[in-house]
């Protein structure tokens, strides 16, 4: 048989991947177990097998040492697939390395030492406007088990988006019909984006990392009507477009 010579065996290129965040405040397992629990309320299918960063910068220096292959099967679990550690120390990374995870490193801003002022200098006409931030607009449907993610943009749908689907904007999300599976805007930790739908209907919506599920389903009142949500210090609001009412 012969071979395609123009295929590769394997390629290689710049791919963007979605994770959660776990967020650590506590290491000790039996705490975590017990607030998993409660966060999802035993729901098998809360999670769905998201890549998720663990984020150990909220844990004391008293802190209790971490099991990490401990810790993934427990996240595994609740359908939490954990990748890489954020905010190690150095004294953990050889144990994460060790358990198969990566170190994600967060490089801060260096803060350039102050200098002297310069001399006044001649007035300059001010810098023009940002540009407004990009948009990607779908045209089609989303399937169940389908993502879409509008990196650095502004994500506008203007078909259903059904049960079991995925859609992730860095911006705000405008579904024009209606919105059935799960929208994640402000995916990058904007905190005013919001989600607009002409037919609320989502099973969970996220701005910037903070969630609310309905389980049970939206109030009557919203259910299927326009509606928008957004964050309110850190709790998610669903405002009707059709009146002032908050929920």
């Amino acid at each position: 048989m012969l071979k395609n010579k123009s295929r590769k065996p394997i390629e290689i290129k710049i791919a963007t991947v979605v994770a959660v965040s776990a967020i650590l405040h506590d290491s000790d397992p039996m705490a975590l177990e017990a607030a998993l629990q409660e966060m999802t309320g035993g729901s098998a299918d809360f999670f769905d097998n998201e890549f998720a960063v663990i984020d150990v910068a909220a844990l004391g220096p008293d802190r209790s040492p971490i099991d990490w292959s401990q810790l993934i099967e427990l996240l595994k679990k609740y359908r939490l697939n954990a990748v890489a550690v954020r905010n190690a120390p150095a004294e953990m990374e050889a144990g994460i390395v060790a358990s198969g995870l990566s170190i994600d490193h967060v490089v801060a801003a260096r803060q350039e030492p102050a200098a002297a002022a310069p001399p006044p200098a001649a007035p300059v006409a001010a810098p023009p406007p940002r540009a407004a931030a990009s948009t990607m607009i779908i045209d089609t449907p989303i399937r169940a088990g389908q993502r879409i993610y509008a990196r650095d943009a502004d994500l506008v749908i203007t078909a259903t988006v059904n049960n079991g689907a995925e859609i992730i904007a860095d911006g705000s999300i405008h579904v024009y019909a209606p919105l059935r599976g799960r929208a994640l805007a402000g995916a990058s930790g904007d905190t005013s984006a919001r989600i607009f739908a002409a037919s609320m209907e989502a099973e969970l919506v996220s701005i910037a990392g903070v969630y609310r599920t309905f389980e049970n389903g939206l109030p009557p009142e919203q259910k299927g009507q326009p509606a928008q949500i957004r964050l309110s210090g850190d709790r998610i609001d669903v405002l009707s477009l059709n009146s002032a009412s908050r929920n």
